[in-house]
């Protein structure tokens, strides 16, 4: 008898907790409603409730700073080194730098990320001791170093390879020709006229995987142990915590349409053949 009032009890006690959480996130409304109140709330900088009672804003407010210096390091990354050795690559096409290069590329992208952050953390974190084995809650520009160039290392090699493609078939155009035979050193035939031509591609590679960086990193962050917008993100899957995910979701889709329209902007700067009006 007591154990059936136990449960008798439990039930009526889960029924109210299910019925007060309808009620709390307007469950029990039409889908439309709902997507429109929630709308709403996210054009005025309310991104709603967890479960947990705690303000989501809040919450991306502590995890989101750690998760952008992470981007931004494996950005800079992917971007300085990629570019940097594609363009070198792609103007000596055959050697044995391009070669290298190419076998580098490719190792990398076989290795799953999870693998390589593993080697970077014993080897630069156990046994070298230069640089911390996990970052924790003091997620500073130089702790997250090592975990940025192992966030970023796989779309270093894409940037290598499209940078190095790029340059490959530029510098055989026909106006590469006629600007050396007009007597234009080497240094301004490459930045002006094989650089600037050649990075259209890589810009819109960069601008995409900004975006893919914010959301990928969860990975990365549960290796090193910080605590950012992945690590949240994933609790708030495994917990099932709807009003979390769509918020994380909103936010990183909103950075991703951002990025995008400046990279569209950015067209004009590196080909002014492309207007926009």
């Amino acid at each position: 008898m007591g154990q059936n009032a136990t449960h008798r009890q439990t039930g009526v006690g889960a029924a109210q907790v299910a019925a007060q959480l309808r009620a709390r996130y307007h469950l029990d409304d039409p889908f439309i409603v709902q997507y429109l109140r929630y709308l709403g709330g996210v054009l005025r900088g309310d991104l709603g409730r967890s479960y947990s009672g705690l303000p989501v804003s809040s919450v991306l407010a502590h995890a989101f700073p750690a998760t952008l210096r992470l981007a931004l390091i494996a950005l800079v990354v992917e971007a300085v080194l990629g570019i940097g050795f594609g363009v070198i690559a792609g103007l000596r096409t055959g050697g044995l730098f391009d070669a290298g290069v190419l076998i580098i590329g490719l190792v990398i992208i076989a290795v799953p990320i999870f693998v390589l952050g593993f080697l970077a953390q014993f080897v630069f974190g156990v046994k070298l001791g230069i640089a911390p084995v996990t970052v924790g809650e003091r997620s500073t520009f130089g702790r997250l170093l090592l975990p940025g160039i192992v966030l970023g290392s796989v779309s270093f090699a894409y940037v290598v390879r499209l940078t190095r493609s790029a340059v490959a078939a530029n510098a055989q155009a026909d106006y590469v020709r006629t600007a050396t035979a007009k007597g234009l050193s080497r240094p301004r035939v490459v930045a002006v006229h094989i650089l600037r031509n050649s990075l259209i591609p890589v810009v819109t590679f960069l601008g995409a995987d900004l975006g893919a960086l914010m959301g990928g990193a969860i990975v990365t962050e549960g290796i090193f142990n910080i605590h950012g917008v992945g690590g949240v993100l994933y609790q708030a899957v495994t917990r099932q915590e709807a009003p979390t995910v769509v918020s994380i979701v909103t936010v990183l889709v909103g950075i991703y349409l951002i990025t995008n329209l400046a990279v569209d902007l950015l067209y004009a700067a590196l080909d002014p053949r492309i207007r926009y009006g």
